[in-house]
């Protein structure tokens, strides 16, 4: 297939190297940053692209893969060539491509993606949605020929899936970097909670977090949390998180584990 990629970000560069390896060719590649657009370019033999007004439509489907508030702008610009525009946000409803299209579809990635780290795309859960079969089966299929993992997702059940996302990968990021800076003021080093991390991971490859969550608020220990609170003393928005996340947890337990 021939595909123009808009956009030269972290979600454009790991998919324009995986829809190339797919075999697909990728016309153009699309970024105000002249740098950007080259370097994308180079990398998996396009044109580089700085003024939308330079896009033209010798092309099977346009991918927009910029920031949210970008993408109508840039689906305005694209409507004009009367191909099939899909965007690949996880917040954005299909309705935003139609006020210019009704060749308008989702292709959306669920991963966190990073420039510097390589990423196993056939592992990369791809949601799709077109609005109408034709487009649906045909971005089915290109989704196919790069994930072992394609799913029917409408703009709504998208929106949902993006917030989980948002509490399953953006927040423990955030508690990650939290853990750090606590570590780091007592001189003690990140890589000593790497095991954790990863164990933890590997739990929920198997069963649901329900089932895996420990520590002392699902087992009520409140004289460990409040010691936990005072270690917090000088951070009182540490202290509202770990409260907060606590009193969830023994929310969720519901007190099954108040005993042990």
């Amino acid at each position: 297939m021939r595909i123009t990629l808009i956009g030269s970000g972290n979600v454009a560069t790991h998919l324009g190297a995986a829809l190339k390896n797919a075999g697909h060719h990728i016309v153009q590649v699309y970024s105000p940053n002249a740098h950007n657009a080259a370097l994308l370019a180079y990398h998996i033999k396009a044109e580089p692209i700085i003024n939308l007004k330079d896009i033209h439509a010798d092309t099977d489907l346009f991918i927009i893969s910029v920031k949210d508030d970008a993408i109508d702008e840039v689906a305005a610009a694209l409507a004009v060539h009367q191909k099939p525009i899909a965007h690949t946000s996880g917040a954005t409803a299909l309705k935003v491509l139609l006020k210019y299209t009704e060749h308008a579809g989702v292709f959306y990635p669920l991963q966190t993606f990073s420039k510097t780290r390589e990423v196993d795309f056939r592992q990369v859960p791809m949601c799709i949605e077109g609005a109408y079969e034709d487009l649906s089966i045909m971005l089915r299929q290109l989704a196919q020929t790069i994930s072992n993992n394609v799913q029917y997702v409408n703009s709504d059940q998208r929106k949902i899936l993006h917030l989980a996302a948002v509490f399953a990968c953006n927040f423990p990021n955030y508690l990650y970097h939290a853990s750090q800076q606590l570590l780091a003021g007592h001189g003690l080093d990140f890589n000593l909670l790497r095991p954790l991390i990863i164990e933890t991971a590997h739990k929920v490859e198997q069963q649901l977090p329900s089932g895996m969550q420990t520590g002392p608020a699902i087992r009520h220990d409140h004289k460990t949390m409040e010691a936990h609170l005072q270690l917090l003393h000088n951070n009182e928005l540490m202290q509202n998180i770990y409260t907060l996340l606590s009193q969830a947890i023994i929310k969720m337990d519901d007190g099954k584990h108040s005993v042990e």
